[in-house]
């Protein structure tokens, strides 16, 4: 049994969707001249010598696009990284992760309840269940708050691949089935729906990730679970001017998957503001608001 606190009086259930990219580019150019010899008399030969310029060439790395779950508010939160193109791509993410946030992502109130110092140690991916290891430090410090979401990112982080649904931890190599000084049970793989009530704010944006490139029509998608079912949408352009208004409809009382594609003007150039939010039943104040940053490609 894999014991989760409660949020909100909220559970459910998880989808999550990842597109990975990676782009190459290269480029080269030679030029030469020669100046031709002149000769002002039989007795004077002057020559200019030749000049060639050395070959240039221009290169791209290769990098692929992965997902990180950071933490905001006691929630997770997505944010797009390009790592060097490898084929270990979660190991890429996980390895993103252990970084811990960027300026950019602090910048935004971006953290990490995974501890300074933890180090991945291996990953093996194996039908459908990818075994993580993990240094010591990995379990130290922190409540139980602390405790479920660092086992929620790493969670979140490795189930964005296709090829892996459900985690089991190691520590220092020894399986995990207890986990912390606050007892966390881990009796079996723990997956994305282990940490809706404990992880995931009611409305919960996994695509696109914060900082994403992207064009119209937008595609959104997570999962919620809010009041009467239906909460607003909105993405704002760079000026702070609303570009598209609407609502998108998720479950009531329990967590269910919402998606939509947002039309917007290509004149929306620049960065981009997407934000979500519930209206209040008592005085339709705006209440469990997301924004997530972009950029119109």
């Amino acid at each position: 049994m894999f014991m989760a606190r409660k949020h909100h009086g909220r559970a459910g259930l998880l989808t999550v969707f990842l597109s990975l990219t990676a782009l190459t580019a290269a480029g080269c150019g030679t030029s030469s001249s020669t100046s031709p010899t002149t000769t002002s008399s039989p007795a004077s030969t002057t020559t200019t010598p030749a000049t060639t310029s050395q070959p240039t060439t221009s290169t791209t790395t290769p990098t692929v696009g992965v997902s990180v779950y950071f933490t905001k508010d006691t929630h997770l939160y997505p944010v797009l990284r390009q790592p060097r193109y490898t084929v270990a791509v979660a190991t890429a993410a996980m390895r993103e992760l252990l970084g811990g946030p960027s300026p950019r992502e602090a910048a935004l109130g971006l953290a990490s309840a995974v501890p300074a110092g933890t180090t991945l140690l291996g990953l093996s991916i194996a039908a459908g269940t990818a075994t993580v290891n993990l240094s010591s430090a990995f379990e130290s410090g922190g409540g139980s708050t602390s405790m479920m979401l660092r086992l929620a990112q790493v969670t979140y982080t490795l189930t964005q691949f296709p090829t892996v649904e459900r985690v089991t931890f190691k520590i220092d190599g020894n399986a995990v089935t207890v986990f912390g000084g606050e007892g966390i049970v881990l009796d079996h793989p723990a997956t994305r729906a282990a940490f809706y009530n404990s992880a995931l704010a009611p409305i919960f944006v996994d695509k696109p990730p914060a900082f994403s490139v992207v064009s119209s029509p937008l595609a959104v998608s997570g999962l919620a679970n809010v009041f009467e079912g239906q909460f607003k949408i909105q993405l704002l352009n760079s000026a702070g001017k609303v570009v598209y208004d609407g609502s998108a409809t998720g479950m009531m009382g329990e967590w269910g998957p919402w998606s939509i594609s947002i039309p917007y003007s290509p004149l929306s150039t620049g960065t981009l503001t997407l934000r979500v939010f519930d209206l209040s039943a008592k005085d339709g104040s705006v209440i469990d608001l997301i924004e997530v940053p972009l950029s119109n490609g």
